[in-house]
């Protein structure tokens, strides 16, 4: 007998299927994205910074591509659906059905972090091949593949989670927008991506600890390539604690109804 109800897979497959469906859409995006990314900071600008130690430019900021794709696909793809069910009101049926507030919850976060990973994937695939085209440079390997695992799953989860939030929260469409492009992609860009936290002054140092973005780079890019400015444990137990945080503020926020009924 399965663990995970029948509701519960019914609704995941709905999910899945909703965005697997319409490649164009989901995945199409963030790969062009992350390719000229690769192209103008990997390519381009890393012909003139060659290497970060003994690793080239663009292994140095595949890590943190991964990271800005997973959480954007996974808060996109939560925060999407769920404010577009309310906007058409057929999340009303959802509650209709005989699932818990947990089961619904976790339909919707395990399918949004599905998203991230599966781009994450891709966008690790593309940084490979722009490896694989430069002679001079290490192709893509993990370092510590358990903290990759480990990290992106972490990661996933804990913007999934933020996404339920935001769908729940946002009044139009343009809230939704605001959230992913003024927030959280702002965040990830300052958040050690393309630079090392070593080469700032000591002020701003401190001042990037405050985001968070900085910890889940930090952790992937240790994952990816062995090396970490911020003990990579301590970050992984501080995300994933924020991730259990932030499913059950989504079961409560169900629970109560908050952004379901008018």
């Amino acid at each position: 007998m399965s663990v995970v109800s029948l509701g519960v897979r019914a609704l995941a497959r709905r999910e899945i299927l909703r965005y697997v469906r319409m490649p164009r859409s989901t995945f199409l995006p963030p790969l062009v994205t992350n390719t000229l990314f690769f192209v103008v900071f990997g390519v381009i600008i890393g012909e003139r910074i060659r290497s970060y130690g003994e690793f080239s430019y663009i292994l140095f900021i595949l890590p943190g591509l991964v990271v800005l794709g997973v959480t954007a696909q996974g808060f996109q793809n939560a925060s999407f659906t769920i404010f577009h069910g309310r906007w058409e009101d057929y999340i009303e049926e959802i509650q209709t059905a005989p699932l818990t507030y947990e089961e619904m919850v976790l339909a919707y976060v395990v399918t949004s972090a599905l998203r991230g990973l599966i781009v994450g994937v891709l966008i690790a695939g593309v940084g490979a091949i722009f490896t694989l085209l430069d002679p001079d440079v290490a192709t893509v390997g993990l370092a510590h593949p358990l903290y990759v695992v480990a990290f992106v799953l972490v990661v996933s989860v804990l913007f999934s989670g933020l996404g339920v939030i935001g769908g729940l929260w946002a009044t139009t469409f343009d809230d939704l927008a605001v959230m992913n492009q003024f927030i959280i992609r702002p965040l990830v860009f300052v958040g050690a991506v393309f630079y090392p936290l070593s080469i700032l002054d000591p002020l701003w140092r401190t001042v990037s600890l405050v985001n968070p973005m900085v910890y889940m780079v930090d952790g992937v890019r240790y994952g990816f390539l062995g090396i970490a400015e911020i003990d990579p444990n301590t970050s992984l137990v501080v995300l994933t604690v924020a991730a259990v945080v932030t499913v059950l503020v989504d079961v409560w926020l169900f629970r109560r109804g908050y952004g379901l009924t008018e």
